[in-house]
């Protein structure tokens, strides 16, 4: 791919992903463009354009070979080295983070959380280490840490993605419901669940 792929284009190469691993898990062997966008919400053009950008080739009569396809992109997606990441605040929301991210991708695993309440410290949660809020900083370095996950109330979020971005974490997933001030070096992206609920319930209304 020329150039890095734009915000929009890693999500769907993401999408991909998820939906031809399902695919490898089933035992299927090959999918048509028009098949694998009926299923991932776009043109079937738009599959083929994104096919190509990351080098997979397809056949008129055969469709794309599934594992080949899921190769070539996890080279685009992944990081050779593997991204780290590291969960702060195992509360309800990040164990569930930890459980469903546990060996689901081999090239980016949380590899540290981190919680301020003692009786957390020092336990394995679905098999990641739950160190204390004070040794945060160190365990990023140490661990050479890239991704940091927020699951803390909104009045800790910025203290908590300060200190991350000190200690060289450059990639924030933030679900608490404020707006972090964080450098342009560091990318953040933020998930507002009850926003995305009530936008659900608002239009339900509308539709029902």
């Amino acid at each position: 791919m020329d150039g890095p792929p734009s915000y929009e284009t890693v999500g769907r190469l993401s999408r991909y992903r998820r939906l031809l691993t399902r695919r490898v898990e089933t035992g299927s062997e090959g999918v048509y463009s028009h098949e694998l966008a009926a299923v991932a919400g776009v043109s079937a053009a738009q599959v083929r354009r994104d096919m190509m950008a990351v080098g997979a080739n397809g056949s008129p009569t055969r469709g794309y070979n599934v594992e080949k396809l899921v190769e070539c992109l996890s080279v685009e997606l992944d990081d050779p080295e593997g991204s780290r990441a590291a969960l702060v605040g195992v509360g309800n929301l990040g164990r569930a983070m930890l459980s469903f991210f546990q060996g689901r991708r081999p090239k980016l695993s949380i590899v540290a959380a981190f919680d301020r309440e003692p009786y957390k410290v020092g336990r394995v949660v679905c098999g990641c280490r739950c160190y204390s809020m004070d040794e945060m900083s160190q365990v990023v370095i140490d661990k050479k840490i890239t991704v940091g996950i927020i699951a803390v109330p909104s009045s800790a979020a910025q203290a908590v993605a300060s200190e991350l971005e000190d200690a060289g974490v450059r990639g924030i997933l933030n679900f608490a419901p404020v707006a972090l001030r964080i450098s342009p070096e560091t990318f953040s992206e933020d998930i507002d669940m009850t926003m995305a609920l009530e936008r659900v319930a608002y239009f339900a209304g509308r539709n029902s």
